[in-house]
């Protein structure tokens, strides 16, 4: 493979990984402006968040038989065509129970990009090289959240929270253009794979029964409520009760994600020392402390804003060093 086809790839794929965080971030700074043009609460548009984060869990049961089934390039296609259709309904939409619904269907198709990235990987480069494309994949998630809500924050201030699901929109439409043009048929269709449910309810039986299962499902599930928490609360949190604007909430956003990217690249290098096992278990103590010392000084007024923006800041730190449990 050539450098450039190498970068090619690289690009395409870490467009389709950033397609999800970019999603889920770039209309944060925009709730409270939601909430005013929908006649509702900014509790009720975070309901839109939640909605797509079902989604995305949905969508990653449906994908992956779709992708061994009819290869990986048809399914993706659809799966983004369907986001680019929802998140043009977004555009347009006048009351929040709609609004909710077309995120779940957005969700469930910006999935199927992030399933195909993965996927694809395993199908495009060797074994060895896997690893080293991944970590740059995770780069890209680490750069999204610090890049969207900025974005955002702007779009919102200037244009509108509309806009910002139009620029989604075309996104989409870019990707999708770029995926089906530069990428190859990694995987040949395979027609005896079932889509009926009972033998797919089957497989994912057989894996519940690993008890290894539960030990990662549970400290994944821990690791990743902090970390929702954070995303769906941080709108109500830093715009309704601190009353920062949308420009501000983006700028704080990002510099969260410095504690993402930091960490990950710390992480890279611990894990040359210590065992994925280690530095997990050392994440969730640490996360433990952080999170009761943290209510604590909240429930005693001890934290003004700049206070919470640093204990959330060594929050978000020591999940990111539970990284190892999505990539092992």
């Amino acid at each position: 493979m050539s450098k450039s086809r190498y970068i090619q790839l690289i690009l395409i794929l870490g467009s389709l990984t950033a397609l999800g965080p970019f999603s889920i971030d770039m209309y944060l700074p925009g709730f409270s402006g939601i909430a005013k043009d929908l006649n509702t609460t900014v509790a009720n548009v975070s309901m839109t968040l939640s909605s797509y984060f079902i989604g995305i869990s949905a969508g990653q049961l449906l994908y992956g038989p779709l992708l061994d089934r009819f290869g990986r390039k048809k399914p993706l296609f659809i799966g983004l065509l369907v986001y680019i259709m929802a998140s043009l309904g977004c555009v347009y939409v006048t009351n929040i129970d709609t609004f909710i619904g077309l995120r779940f269907i957005q969700a469930v198709g910006s999935c199927a990009a992030t399933v195909a990235s993965v996927s694809m990987v395993r199908d495009l480069f060797p074994v060895k090289e896997s690893p080293k494309v991944f970590s740059l994949l995770m780069l890209v998630v680490g750069l999204s959240p610090m890049l969207a809500p900025t974005v955002g924050g702007y779009v919102t201030e200037y244009y509108g929270w509309h806009t910002v699901f139009f620029i989604l929109m075309c996104m989409g439409i870019v990707i999708l253009i770029a995926a089906q043009l530069g990428l190859p048929n990694s995987f040949e269709p395979d027609r005896t794979i079932s889509l009926k449910p009972k033998p797919i309810i089957a497989n994912f039986i057989s894996i519940i029964k690993e008890p290894q299962f539960y030990t990662y499902a549970f400290t994944g599930a821990v690791a990743f409520s902090g970390l929702f928490t954070y995303v769906a609360a941080s709108p109500i949190l830093f715009m309704d009760i601190y009353n920062v604007d949308a420009k501000t909430y983006g700028w704080i956003f990002a510099f969260m994600s410095l504690s993402f990217i930091g960490s990950s690249q710390l992480n890279a290098i611990l894990l040359k020392r210590f065992s994925s096992e280690q530095l997990i278990y050392s994440a969730l103590i640490a996360q433990s402390i952080i999170s009761i010392l943290f209510l604590v000084l909240v429930l005693n007024n001890f934290l003004g804003l700049y206070g919470i923006i640093a204990m959330l800041f060594v929050f978000l730190g020591a999940w990111e060093f539970q990284t190892p449990i999505r990539l092992d």
